[in-house]
Order: C-alpha cells, then structure tokens, then sequence
C-alpha cells in the first residue's frame, strides 16, 4: 500500500495538494486480524486529524471494520478480495481491483485452456486464500474437469509431506496454489521431493515468493513448472510511466522499490489515492461525506469526458469545467451499482532472472460467463 500512496501523494503535493491541503500517508497496523483490526480501526478514527480516506481494509479483517468506516461515514478503497463484498450495500466503500472468487474462476479458465482436467486445489487456511476455493472449484467443473483433491493448508509449518503425499494419492495433472510464500516454498519442495513437479497455477508475482519458491525449488524448475494468474494491469503509457518514476524516486520513503514494479496491487493503490483526490477537488470539498459520491464521476466512462492520465492533468480538466475520465496506471476504471470496479487478468512466467513475461490473457466476459 505504502508503495502505492506514496509516489501518489508525491506528486499531488508537488502540484499544489487538493484544495490547499497537503496529504500524507499514515499507517495503521490491523495485523490481519478481526480482533487486532477493530480496536485499530477505532483508534485510527479517533485519533487521527484530517483523516480524508483508508486505502482497505484488506480480506482478513474487512468485514469486521468497513461497517465501522461506514458508519462514521469514511471513504475507504477496500483491499480485500472477500466474495461478500461482491454484492457491497456499504456506500462507502469502493474496490478497485478484482476480488478473490472472480481470481479462482481465472484460473480455472487457464488450466482448462492448457487441457488440465485432473486438478489439485492447495490453499492456505487464511480468508484471503480460502476466498478463491468455491469459485475454482465450480469454474473449473463446469468446463469440463474434476477437482480430485481440495487441502487446507496449515501456514508455515516445517514439513508437507503428509499433505503433498494425499494430494499425489489422487494423480492430480495440475496443482492450483495460493498460500504465503513459506508455505509454498515448503510445500513444493515436498513434492519435488517425493514425486517430482507437477505443473503449478499460482497467484502471486512478487520477489518474495520468487526468491522463497525459487530457492526451494530451483531457478529452473520456477521457470518450467509454475504460472501466476495476476489482475491485468492496462500498460496505458502516461499514466503506467508516470507512476513507475514516481515510484523509482521515492528513495528512502518506499525500501527498494524497483521490487513493487510488477505488483498488480501497488498501481491500484496509486489510483486509489488519486481518485480520492480528484473526487475532493470535483466536489470543491475534502469531507468524505461530501465527496464520497463524486468518485465515479471522476472514474467512469461517459459522453463528453476528457480523459485524463494523472492528478495533474485531472484537476487542471477540472479546473477548467470539463468532465474527466482518469485511466490509472492500473487501467481503465468503471465502478458498477455495487462501488466494484472489475478487470480481467494475466497469466505469467517467472524467467531464470526472476523477472516475468506475459503468456497470455483471460478477459473479463470469460470470467463472467464461467462464474454465471
């Protein structure tokens, strides 16, 4: 998030800030958790001055805290992938990225598309993980191939042996994964172990994962065996580039930060931070109640609207009475009834450098007609 909000606040501040006002990121832990997440939540509320927007919560605490951002009428961009926003009845609350069921049924449509059809389902135990299960399992059902074994996978633990050895009990063609990247690393270091790897459809493209798999596994066995599924992120020139500088010059504030590069999140969190922005200066106000509303103006298509590429550009269109569409370095945005705005995504190669290539990718009607 951090890596998202502050090339963000960067280059707003550099342009004058919203309305007079400088913004700044500030940090609040939930530690993942419900019970950690609500004190948290509330403390934030109370404590904070001049709190204008959350970027979250994430999946495993969101359901506890967005009714208490709501109900003290806070703008927040939520994290979290949970099915149970899907149909969200929070006003203030607004996703922009996909969420986790809408990813399971991604992979589903890429391991039939690759002609899998005897598939294993190894998901960590946390929410985030077990969202993505339901949908997977009946996508990739209803195209034609059977889920031969489903396991809940306790986190990091030191051995997997008796998990992988289940699953191979089964003669599975291709393994779906989500977990964090320890689990992973030991349970693909397992397999290799006792039967050898098998193709792998994983959902994360972060160094982290890469460096933990890739050591367990092998630089080259990461190549050959394993595919990411990611949301797709809209390449769209100016804004893609103007971020991606932004991020490279944030120096010390963002540790390494040519690691965030290809994460699919950190742009979403740099338009989020933006649409926030914009939506204040369409409104002439920094008060989320007021403001609050404005956000699909500023994002959704429309007749007329001048399309904009950056904060810079949307509040001098704004200042000069257009109305602006912002395309975010995550891409195009378009917020439905329910405050979800929904991409489809990309399949992924680790290379032997650790870096990526594209292979492909499953665009949202598939989803849509696969999830129906």
């Amino acid at each position: 998030m951090a890596a998202g909000c502050i090339p963000a606040v960067n280059l707003i501040n550099q342009a004058g800030g919203v309305l007079g006002h400088k913004l700044e990121c500030v940090v609040a832990d939930t530690r993942g958790d419900p019970a950690d997440a609500v004190p948290a939540a509330s403390q934030l509320l109370a404590t904070q001055s001049n709190l204008v927007g959350i970027l979250g919560p994430s999946s495993d605490e969101a359901d506890a805290t967005a009714p208490i951002f709501n109900d003290s009428k806070m703008t927040m961009m939520g994290d979290t992938g949970a099915a149970s926003f899907d149909q969200n009845a929070y006003p203030y609350f607004w996703r922009l990225t996909p969420a986790d069921d809408v990813k399971g049924t991604a992979m589903a449509i890429w391991g039939r598309q690759k002609g899998f059809s005897h598939a294993a389902a190894v998901f960590g135990n946390d929410i985030g993980s077990q969202t993505d299960v339901p949908t997977l399992v009946k996508a990739f059902t209803k195209l034609g191939g059977t889920i031969v074994s489903n396991e809940s996978l306790a986190l990091d633990q030191g051995d997997y042996r008796t998990e992988v050895a289940r699953m191979l009990a089964t003669n599975p063609d291709v393994l779906f994964i989500e977990a964090d990247a320890q689990t992973e690393a030991t349970f693909l270091a397992n397999l290799k172990d006792l039967h050898g790897l098998i193709p792998v459809i994983g959902t994360s493209l972060d160094q982290a994962m890469y460096q933990a798999v890739g050591g367990a596994i092998g630089a080259q066995n990461m190549h050959d065996f394993y595919t990411t599924i990611r949301p797709l992120i809209g390449s769209l020139g100016t804004s893609t580039k103007t971020y991606d500088q932004a991020l490279l010059a944030s120096g010390s504030q963002v540790p390494k930060p040519d690691q965030w590069i290809s994460d699919p999140f950190c742009p979403a969190h740099y338009d989020e931070v933006n649409l926030l922005a914009l939506s204040m200066i369409a409104a002439n106000s920094t008060t989320p109640s007021t403001y609050n509303s404005y956000i699909p103006q500023v994002a959704n298509p429309g007749s007329g609207k001048t399309l904009v590429y950056s904060f810079d550009e949307g509040q001098k269109a704004l200042a000069a009475g257009k109305q602006i569409q912002y395309v975010g370095a995550s891409g195009f945005i378009d917020f439905n009834k329910f405050n979800n705005s929904t991409t489809g995504f990309e399949a992924f190669q680790f290379q032997l450098d650790g870096s990526t290539v594209s292979l492909g990718t499953i665009p949202i009607d598939e989803i849509t007609q696969a999830n129906s």
